[in-house]
């Protein structure tokens, strides 16, 4: 019988680490190649990870709530045999049935290394020292974790950690991490593949610097207040009590993202925002006899079908406003094709799916795929690639109660359609003051491909299919 174990792996796009939602194995239970062990949530989306052998369940390493990073072993399992090509390795138990002794440094079995960005792949030899089990599960078990050294031994020697002092390779978390402890990179000794820095080596230099004689218990406690600058100690902190006048909620996974990605576009992109208020009375009596029709009995139809119908319409009037930028070439880019993005607001935060190849679809198609991607990002199984290659966006803020409001783009798109509530109000319609369903649309757009005069067309066109909706017809 053999320990083999299963890695965190890059669910896509060079992500750097994930959280772990839900296990849905525990220790003891068996499992199949292809059987989902666990969900994860990356920067990107929500994503279930299967095991790539059968066996049964030796360990999990890492609780749920925990973001660990791409490469770290999160599952051990115990199986009959190893395969030829997979390495083997002694998984780590739980840290109460590790032996207190200090554990011999196992060499590092020749595989494919990940290339971190920017710095290439090391080819040096290194050797990794015994696994750790996530921090915090000594505590929780009432047993202190066993000591790298013994006590009376320093626990880490201030050696360069490249040779010929080399900028010290690290990813970004971690050299942030290291800033915050006001860790010297270059005095920490790595003990990640390929010669790379990891968390538990700042960790391990920060309790070192405040008490390198300290038994590992209390090395253990003074890891937890040195990081306290940085989200995932706040991530591991206790709930605060009801009485406390603050409590601070660890950014991570999609809100992370999103946040990092508005910022980025509200400072890259030369925003512009237009609106226009108009009469969708007659839009809203179509959706009602649509509705009606035995034609499109079993589809989904409200007013956001015939507004992603009438955006459309008027990308088809209007080319040029569906483009992208390209810094590097400093080149507008044309689109021939709509990924329709739509802004679906989620328990982990907002979302923006798109329909792929929109303008091809048809009322009942365009219909079903909105259903689909609506139903999709509430379970959280929206995928990277379903968020990916958006060309415009429409938010529908106007289910929340709002008039209107100024949307930043989704990076990388040229606009976003932002729809208000539709409500009843006195317009003035054939000459006499009526009541009539109204809406204020909100269109932000990038001014380095849109200028004032497409985007107010653009955003005219729109308007006018949602105030005659037979336009549809005629301008398709």
């Amino acid at each position: 019988m053999t320990i083999r174990e299963f890695k965190m792996p890059d669910v896509g796009e060079g992500l750097t680490e994930a959280e772990i939602l839900k296990w849905y194995v525990q220790p003891g239970d068996t499992v199949t190649d292809g059987q989902v062990v666990c969900e994860v949530e990356t920067a990107k989306a929500a994503v279930e990870l299967p095991i790539p052998f059968d066996g049964t369940v030796h360990a999990l390493l890492f609780e749920e709530g925990t973001t660990v990073d791409v490469g770290q072993v999160i599952i051990s399992v115990q199986t009959a045999g190893a395969a030829a090509d997979a390495p083997v390795q002694e998984a780590a138990a739980p840290v109460a049935e590790a032996p207190a002794a200090p554990a011999a440094e196992e060499p590092v079995v020749e595989a494919r290394q990940p290339v971190l960005v920017g710095y290439g792949v090391s080819t040096a030899s290194t050797k990794r020292r015994p696994r750790k089990a996530p921090a915090g599960t000594a505590a929780q078990n009432g047993t202190a974790a066993p000591a790298a050294a013994p006590a009376a031994a320093p626990v880490l020697p201030a050696v360069p950690a490249q040779p010929g002092g080399e900028r010290p390779l690290a990813k970004p978390p971690v050299r942030k991490l290291a800033k915050d402890l006001g860790i010297d990179l270059s005095s920490v000794v790595p003990t990640g593949d390929g010669g790379v820095v990891t968390r538990e080596d700042v960790h391990a230099a920060a309790a070192a610097a405040i008490t390198p004689q300290a038994a590992p218990a209390a090395a253990a406690s003074v890891a937890p207040q040195a990081q306290a600058p940085v989200a995932e100690a706040a991530a591991a902190a206790p709930a605060a009590e009801p009485s406390a006048r603050e409590t601070r909620i660890p950014v991570k996974g999609v809100r992370k993202v999103t946040a990092q990605a508005m910022v980025g576009s509200a400072f890259t992109a030369p925003h512009v925002t237009e609106f226009i208020t108009l009469d969708v009375t007659r839009t809203m009596k179509l959706v009602q006899e649509l509705k009606d029709d035995p034609d499109l009995a079993g589809l989904r139809i409200n007013p956001l079908l015939l507004i992603a119908k009438a955006v459309l319409v008027a990308i088809r009037r209007n080319p040029d406003v569906n483009a992208s930028w390209d810094e590097a070439a400093q080149e507008i880019v044309l689109k021939h094709y709509v990924n329709l993005g739509i802004a679906a607001a989620t328990p982990r935060g907002l979302i923006v799916p798109n329909i792929k190849d929109a303008h091809a679809k048809t009322l009942g198609e365009l219909s079903e795929s909105l259903s689909s991607l609506v139903a999709t990002a509430r379970d959280g199984k929206t995928s990277p690639a379903d968020m990916q290659n958006g060309t415009i966006t429409i938010t529908n803020v106007g289910v929340f109660g709002v008039d209107t409001g100024t949307p930043i783009l989704n990076p990388g798109e040229s606009a976003i359609l932002a729809v208000g509530a539709i409500k009843l109000q006195p317009w003035v319609h054939k000459g006499k003051v009526k009541p009539r369903q109204v809406t204020t649309l909100a269109l932000s757009f990038d001014h380095r491909l849109i200028d004032g005069e497409l985007g107010s067309k653009f955003l005219a066109d729109i308007a006018a299919v949602l105030e005659h909706p037979r336009r549809l017809i005629t301008w398709s």
